[in-house]
């Protein structure tokens, strides 16, 4: 495309949103509506996810070995815990270590009663391997592994947790997924109607540039410009909306309701809008586009 058939489809795209000023304000406001929406849920659900993952972060599996198992087949154990793809990180736990963190946990305050266990250790054949995993859904893949290992006397997980875990992380994504469809389609209908109105207004001027010669894609590139314009206005207004409404808000929450800080660590807004950004201008252009070539391919006879 030649740079003044550029500028002539970009002006004829920009006339056409203001020869139709109330539809192209409804469309603008309906699809700021939508992605504004589309943030706020993404900027929750962002939120949510980084808690959960964070709860996953604290679920182990730990594998308690034979009794008499030599340390080179505890090693071997190891090695074959590292290798799994499921494994985010692991560390063995020695009885010794075992036993302090048992007596700090539960002779907190009473150094008495955890003395008169003198030298011995009650828990000598409890060393073993702590297991954190990349995600809590493939838990039970592990556990069954690790069951057939030579050497393994039990295995420990809670599924449970794993699964309500698991479940949650499934239910965002089912909503997400909804939502976004629903967005979807109440924005295309509406940059439908807009550019609908646009080709209405100008049927008797586009008969006339087919007459003098108009090749189809010269007459249809306007309304396309106009819908992704309009996409794009109405995703970058939200945006800027949501991007001082997250920092204020999540200030005012942790200023206002401080023990909620120590619950609840927010995801900065750089790492919220990182992703935002590029999906909600990709959204916006993306269903002007395609609400304005639907339109066009079922509207315009060219």
């Amino acid at each position: 495309m030649r740079i003044s058939t550029f500028a002539y489809t970009l002006k004829q795209g920009i006339s056409n949103i203001w020869r139709n000023k109330m539809f192209s304000l409804a469309s603008i406001a309906t699809m700021s509506a939508c992605i504004f929406l589309f943030g706020l849920f993404f900027a929750i659900v962002t939120n949510f996810q980084a808690m959960v993952k964070e709860a996953e972060s604290g679920v182990a599996v730990t594998v308690f070995f034979e009794e008499g198992a030599a340390p080179e087949q505890i090693e071997q154990i190891g090695k074959e815990i590292r290798s799994r793809i499921e494994v985010s990180e692991y560390n063995f736990v020695s009885a010794e270590e075992a036993w302090t963190e048992f007596k700090d946990e539960y002779f907190a305050g009473n150094d008495e009663a955890a003395a008169g266990f003198g030298e011995d250790n009650p828990l000598a054949n409890s060393s073993s391997y702590e297991i954190f995993l990349n995600d809590i859904s493939m838990q039970q893949v592990l556990v069954d592994y690790l069951k057939g290992l030579d050497g393994v006397r039990e295995v420990r997980h809670s599924a449970a947790v794993a699964n309500t875990l698991s479940d949650f992380n499934s239910l965002i994504g089912y909503i997400s997924v909804g939502i976004i469809l629903i967005l979807f389609l109440v924005a295309t209908f509406l940059i439908s109607n807009t550019v609908t109105t646009g080709i209405a207004v100008r049927r008797d001027e586009i008969g006339i540039m087919k007459l003098i010669g108009a090749t189809d894609s010269f007459v249809r590139a306007p309304f396309i410009v106009e819908g992704i314009l309009i996409g794009l206005i109405g995703a970058i207004l939200p945006l800027a909306l949501l991007y001082l409404m997250y920092n204020r808000i999540t200030q005012y929450i942790e200023v206002k309701f401080s023990f909620l800080s120590r619950l609840i660590t927010f995801v900065p807004a750089k790492g919220v809008f990182h992703t935002l950004v590029p999906v909600a201008l990709v959204l916006g252009v993306g269903i002007g586009f395609i609400g304005s070539r639907i339109t066009i391919r079922k509207h315009l006879n060219v």
